[in-house]
């Protein structure tokens, strides 16, 4: 009965490594991380955590160390003012999922983003994004505001 339940699971997303929230809630509660940048192990059938940014590191280093041509999943703890100059923080899901990705690739994130989302409680905004445009500095701010 578990095997059935496992391929079940696997065929309408992955796993999520302990890691992965763990992190999340480093950036979340103790700001130790600007971003977070997650990948699909497929070999352990699990979304894993790749890469993290520094609280120093900027949206540009954010968005460079994203593939070019391979999806990836993204938390983006995004800092601003507001109009009655009081500092702000939102944070972002980014789904990641480029043009010139493998169709295996873009499936396989589009099937496991839901379960995956649900597990980064506290996320405020989520962004799709095929191209950098989609996700572009401005479209946090307009979003945020």
């Amino acid at each position: 009965m578990s095997l059935r339940f496992r391929r079940a699971n696997a065929s309408s997303g992955m796993g999520v490594a302990d890691q992965c929230k763990d992190t999340f809630l480093e950036l979340q509660r103790k700001k130790v991380h600007r971003y977070v940048i997650f990948m699909i192990d497929e070999k352990k059938n699990e979304v894993v955590v790749e890469k993290t940014g520094g609280p120093a590191e900027s949206y540009d280093d954010f968005t460079s160390s994203l593939p070019e041509n391979d999806c990836r999943y993204a938390v983006y703890d995004y800092d601003y003012v507001t109009s009655e100059n009081c500092q702000k923080s939102k944070i972002f899901f980014m789904a990641w999922s480029p043009a010139t990705s493998r169709i295996r690739s873009k499936m396989l994130y589009a099937t496991s983003k839901e379960r995956f989302r649900r597990e980064m409680d506290g996320v405020h905004y989520e962004i799709q994004a095929t191209d950098p445009t989609e996700m572009d500095l401005e479209v946090l701010k307009d979003r945020a505001n």
